[in-house]
């Protein structure tokens, strides 16, 4: 039995297999418990007050900013930005960084691969900057070659939105040599890293990268709290997203000088509880270790794509390698719907996700409409993958589609 299970009150109880991990993991009980402790004992704004209650509540959210920064190797907690999630983390620095320094003929380079939140915000930057969108095409397997990033990358190249592992192929995407080379035609690299924070050990200076972003609910965290890392003097240069309060510094009835780093980028109230949840969770996954997450996930893949592959009619998709799939297993059956499988298995308690998966553009190179996607975390069992198989061999029947 896996030593895991028991920290994770969903699943007491019951017999569901949860397979949608790539979208949202689940939460382990000190989790909820280091959240509820906070409300139930400091519960004010942060950053405002002089009492006791306040000051308790600045020292806890400052006390995930460092975590979250050790985390990811961050050399300084200022270049955490507390976010909503990964999302809003790639908006900010396209409505700052991108509007203030991409410019007409400019050129904006992301891979097929991203999810639609590392599309739209530079869709968004090419249409009102006329700076023009390139992407970065990939293998079948999704594999992008040294020869694609080599000629993509020109002098005209400002920015590089990539995603580190692909939310439908699980493939590692090979980002520090795509850094390496941004930086040589003086381009910015934005990382996501939504994919790839809860499953591998990730150190942004060894990267390099200008910018990280990764959100809390993939990494047994709670929804609503996410991270942008910058580099210190890129941050610095970078106007505010949001105004309001507490990023300011000094307002007058005609202008304001904003607050240092970090606040200048975090208006408002802020979410407190998410990131003392996110700073517990980050603890909680340090304490297992990612060479336990890791040897985990790769069994477990392993023995899943083993068994869909010597399933008839079933099609996996991504590299040979299940150490390369990140723990994200794509396929289809032949037939079949993705929709329909999802919802066929979920009469016999098993949670998978159907659809494109915020990544169309991929879809539409993959010449498919939709997947079926099994992704897997390291508090799933090798008894789950086998009936998670063993189900999957009688959709088709179950579908009226013979065997």
């Amino acid at each position: 039995m896996n030593p895991y299970r028991k920290d994770f009150p969903i699943f007491e109880g019951n017999d569901k297999i949860y397979f949608d991990n790539a979208a949202t993991t689940q939460r382990p009980a000190r989790v909820f418990a280091e959240m509820t402790a906070f409300n139930d004992t400091c519960n004010a704004n942060p950053l405002r007050g002089l009492y006791a209650w306040s000051v308790e509540a600045t020292d806890r959210y400052e006390q995930a900013r460092h975590t979250a920064a050790a985390f990811i190797g961050a050399a300084q907690d200022c270049q955490i930005i507390f976010t909503r999630n990964a999302t809003e983390s790639i908006n900010l620095v396209a409505y700052t960084w991108g509007m203030a320094n991409i410019g007409e003929g400019d050129e904006i380079l992301i891979s097929i691969m991203e999810h639609h939140s590392n599309i739209l915000p530079w869709q968004m930057v090419a249409r009102q900057k006329k700076a023009r969108l390139v992407y970065l095409e990939c293998l079948p397997d999704g594999t992008i070659t040294d020869e694609e990033i080599e000629s993509k990358l020109t002098d005209r190249t400002k920015l590089v939105g990539i995603g580190h592992v692909s939310n439908v192929m699980g493939v590692t995407n090979p980002v520090e040599k795509i850094i390496a080379l941004a930086h040589q035609k003086g381009a910015v690299v934005l990382v996501d890293g939504a994919q790839s924070a809860p499953h591998m050990p990730i150190d942004v200076r060894k990267m390099d990268a200008d910018f990280f972003a990764f959100s809390g609910h993939k990494l047994c965290g709670p929804m609503g709290i996410g991270v942008l890392y910058g580099k210190k003097e890129l941050l610095e240069d970078m106007p505010p997203f949001l105004t309001g309060g507490e990023m300011i510094e000094y307002v007058t009835r005609e202008s304001a000088t904003y607050a240092e780093l970090p606040h200048k980028f975090e208006a408002g109230t802020v979410n407190a509880t998410g990131a003392v949840g996110l700073e517990a969770a980050i603890r909680y996954i340090q304490e297992i270790g990612f060479e336990t997450i890791m040897k985990t996930e790769e069994t477990l893949t392993a023995r899943l794509i083993a068994r869909l592959r010597e399933t008839p009619h079933v099609t996996v998709y991504g590299q040979e390698d299940p150490s390369k799939h990140c723990g994200i297993v794509t396929f289809n059956i032949e037939g079949c719907h993705p929709h329909d499988v999802a919802s066929v298995l979920d009469t016999e308690n098993i949670y998978i996700r159907a659809g494109h998966h915020c990544a169309q553009p991929l879809m539409k190179w993959m010449g498919v409409g939709s997947t079926a996607r099994a992704s897997l975390y390291f508090y799933n069992t090798e008894e789950e993958v086998d009936r998670f198989a063993d189900k999957i061999s009688q959709v088709r029947g179950w579908l009226g589609y013979g065997d």
